[in-house]
């Protein structure tokens, strides 16, 4: 069912959304106290649907309006309500209300989605209020999966929401709204945990309230360009900071870059846009690899790199402006010399400044100011050899072949005649072989008519002035027609060569910012494209350590393509330094300039490219490292922290007994021995797990993770617990994925922290184990009642030999919470600490779920 009708004609509602972060901020309550508003005004209201999901404040809000009866219909042996929509549609209020626009219909319904419901009402006349969520919305589902998790089945499409007559943002913040769900408001009270720990977490929240802001911002801002366009507003309106700088692929553009963010910098959320201005011809005297460079310094600012086509470039950067709705215009001061300013008159940024208007127009100086001193460019012909040399021949042949013809018929043939049949073979020289055959023509054919044709005859006067007209004429014409033929095959083949250089140069871009293409692979196509033996790419070494660099260096291959590398700049055909300590080299042949202007965007290229392959070089090496740093950070936890205590109630009770001041009863003895034993079983079981680690840390032993079930790991680590473990909650669904761990040392985290739970949660409130699935990783949370501990002193919970209040030093024989969050970082999961609510800690540990899950 489509969402417009073609039926232009009939009246159409009038469709009002309330937009939510999440479920609870009120929407529904919204909904229908904006339905009261409407009857105390007099409008006929009727709710069509709305959900209270059992929350007493909504319920009472349906009181004293009319609401029109549910449909039942049966799915599978249940029962569902679902919203009538031909009883609607009978009932026609002028507004109807209905609730949860996303909802997906039971099957059976009249429509498979709700807002195909609300469609129709539209297209009756009736205006419709409903609400929905943003997680709802078709074109964010996939970022909510990966904010929370979660897999939203009920969607519906931005274009529905987008064509809404009004969309008004139902707002809460996360600590608000979380006090909402605790205090009931909500859920009932079993779902209330849960929900806290799962999805209306704050961070979840937090997200999902930006999302929904950014998204109502975009709607905002599209309806404000709309506006300005149904009322052809073309002046800027400063609702948000835009600043727009002017690139011109010169040197001096990172300096323009970097003032303009700095200026976007200083309101907040303004918005930082790059432009480049090429003729519609496509093409560009600006430097390729300095425009890549500067497209990703804009990028690494956080803005937006744009290319836009116009003759004019002032009113082209006038226009871009003032349709982004720019409020600051950036402008480089010109290159141009004194001398050639006074020539040429106004340059781009006077020009810009005359037209700006409203928008703010920043000149900024620059080392490059006043360096441009030629007045005109170079002529560059576009004629092939092979055409020039027939045209060579053409001037020379047509002109006297034709005079022997024109001169054999004198008397039917005019002057005007004979002028013409000249031009035309000055037309054709210059169609053949461009400017300068044609000139050397015109000057033949000229000479011939003058000599042959024009009274006197035989003579190089000429007696008559228009006959000196038509001659001056044709000289013209001639010299003219040829400029725009030579002026036209030259645009032509700078258009071909300036497409095949983009084609490739986008290619290659694409695939090195994409980082999809190795550095080996781009000095391979830049040897094809440039038709080279070699490519090299060297780079300057220390020649003391070889690896630092230096001026003085020598120079060693980073990366070759081909046969022979070069190993210095001064061996290679074409050399195109990169930067000061790098230097691209091709043997083969000298290259054009023009061919070096696309070479050193490939350097560029090779650069980027060369910075990707290192940098994760770099992240993989640190991986082992960091993993060792933290197995030894942990080793040395457990070592001050869990060392100390056994050793020192057996070192007491051996103490003790050897004493021959004291005399010991039978009973007394028996537990002294029973302490030293049961600290020296402890100490045993601490060693043989330092020994486990020590051997990790060495690479003796390794970490063996393999697809292994939560339930299974849990119940053998309540095990290990004894009795005090069978008091535990778990709460770990049948449906969860495997994890990706090693099951023994996973077992030893979770029997840590449940002892930590158990010794601090209070009588009758044991600790809980609940497991869930978040996006690609899976989190077994161990939740307590106890005290909690203060935000602040989180990071300190984890600094071996801390323990809440530093009260209880003589249990705890575990790995400690340090070593505890060694082994899972080792794992690739993270163990972290937050509030449960209600009170107590929450350690939540996430691992990556097994592959194939």
């Amino acid at each position: 069912m489509a969402w417009r009708r073609d039926d232009s004609t009939a009246p159409r509602g009038q469709l009002r959304i309330y937009l939510g972060a999440a479920a609870g901020v009120g929407k529904t309550f919204a909904m229908l106290s904006e339905g009261h508003r409407r009857v105390e005004r007099g409008t006929d209201v009727a709710v069509a649907f709305a959900e209270t999901h059992g929350r007493p404040q909504t319920a009472a809000l349906i009181d004293g309006l009319e609401v029109v009866p549910t449909k039942r219909l049966e799915y599978r042996g249940a029962f569902f309500e679902e919203m009538d929509v031909d009883a609607v549609l009978a009932r026609k209020p002028q507004i109807a209300l209905v609730d949860e626009l996303a909802h997906t219909n039971v099957p059976g319904s009249r429509n498979e989605k709700r807002w195909q419901d609300v469609a129709e009402l539209l297209d009756a006349g009736i205006d419709v209020i409903s609400a929905v969520n943003v997680q709802h919305l078709e074109s964010v589902t996939d970022v909510v999966e990966q904010i929370t998790g979660v897999v939203q089945r009920e969607t519906v499409p931005d274009a529905v929401v987008r064509a809404a007559d009004q969309v008004e943002l139902v707002d809460m913040t996360a600590e608000a709204l979380r006090r909402r769900m605790a205090h009931g408001n909500i859920y009932p009270p079993e779902k209330i945990d849960a929900a806290l720990t799962n999805y209306f977490r704050a961070g979840n929240l937090t997200a999902l309230r930006e999302l929904a802001l950014l998204w109502l911002a975009d709607k905002v801002d599209e309806g404000l360009q709309k506006y300005r366009a149904e009322h052809d507003i073309t002046s800027t309106w400063e609702a948000r900071e835009r600043v727009v700088v002017a690139l011109t692929g010169g040197p001096e553009g990172d300096t323009l870059i970097r003032r303009a963010a700095r200026i976007a910098a200083r309101a907040s959320g303004g918005d930082l846009l790059a432009v480049h201005v090429t003729k519609s011809d496509g093409l560009t005297g600006a430097n390729p690899a300095n425009l890549a460079r500067q497209r990703q310094l804009v990028e690494s600012l956080g803005g937006s790199y744009h290319q836009v086509v116009g003759e004019n470039i002032s009113d082209a950067l006038l226009t871009f402006a003032k349709a982004e709705n720019a409020t600051q215009l950036v402008l480089g001061a010109s290159r141009r010399s004194w001398l050639l300013a006074l020539l040429t008159g106004p340059g781009i940024g006077a020009r810009t400044i005359r037209g700006s208007g409203a928008i703010d127009v920043h000149i900024v100086t620059h080392s490059q100011v006043g360096s441009r001193w030629r007045l005109l460019p170079r002529y560059r012909g576009g004629i092939t050899t092979r055409r020039q040399i027939a045209g060579y021949v053409l001037a020379v042949a047509l002109a006297p072949l034709g005079t022997l013809v024109l001169a054999s018929d004198r008397t039917g043939i005019n002057l005007t005649s004979d002028t013409l049949a000249f031009l035309v073979a000055v037309i054709v020289v210059a169609l053949t072989g461009g400017f300068l055959p044609a000139v050397i023509a015109a000057i033949i054919a000229s000479l011939l008519l003058n000599y042959y044709f024009t009274p006197p005859i035989h003579s190089w006067t000429i007696s008559q002035a228009n006959n000196a007209l038509a001659l001056g004429v044709f000289i013209a014409v001639g010299l003219v027609t040829s400029w725009v033929v030579d002026t036209t095959a030259r645009k032509s083949n700078q258009a071909a060569r300036a497409n095949a250089e983009s084609e490739l140069l986008r290619t290659t871009a694409g695939s090195i910012l994409q980082g999809q293409g190795t550095l080996d692979a781009l000095l391979e196509r830049t040897r094809e494209a440039f038709g080279m033996r070699s490519a090299s790419l060297l780079e300057r070494l220390d020649p003391a350590s070889g690896a630092g660099r230096g001026p003085a260096g020598e120079w060693a291959v980073v990366a070759c393509s081909g046969d022979a590398p070069v190993t210095r700049p001064d061996d290679a055909d074409v050399d195109v330094p990169v930067t000061d300590t790098l230097s691209l080299a091709l043997a083969g042949r000298p290259l054009p300039a023009d061919d070096r202007r696309v070479l050193g965007a490939f350097a560029a290229y090779a650069a980027v490219a060369l910075e990707q392959q290192r940098l994760t070089a770099e992240a993989e090496a640190a991986k082992p490292i960091a993993a060792a740093d933290r197995m030894r950070a942990a080793l040395l936890a457990a070592v001050s922290h869990d060392l100390r205590s056994p050793i020192a109630s057996a070192k007491a009770a051996v103490t003790s007994l050897r004493s021959e001041d004291i005399d010991w009863d039978d009973a007394d003895t028996a537990e002294l021995l029973a302490t030293a034993d049961e600290s020296l079983d402890r100490l045993t079981h601490l060693v043989g797990n330092l020994l486990d680690m020590s051997r990790l840390q060495a690479g003796a032993l390794s970490l063996f993770p393999r697809p292994s079930g939560l339930d299974e790991i849990v119940a053998r680590s309540l095990d290990d617990l004894g009795p005090a473990g069978r008091e535990i909650t778990v709460d770990i669904p049948d449906t969860l994925p495997a994890v990706s761990a090693d099951p023994a040392i996973l077992e030893r985290i979770v029997v840590n922290l449940t002892e930590n739970a158990l010794r601090y949660s209070p009588a009758g409130k044991p600790p809980l184990l609940a497991a869930s699935a978040l996006g690609d990783r899976v989190e077994l949370r161990v939740v307590d009642r106890g005290p909690g501990i203060p935000e602040d002193d989180r990071d300190r919970m984890f600094v071996p030999f801390q323990r809440l209040g530093d009260t209880d030093n003589t249990t705890g024989v575990g790995l400690g919470l340090a070593l505890a969050r060694g082994l899972t970082e080792a794992m690739d999961g993270t163990l972290t600490a937050e509030d449960t609510p209600g009170g107590g800690l929450t350690m939540t540990i996430s691992l990556p779920a097994a592959p194939g899950n």
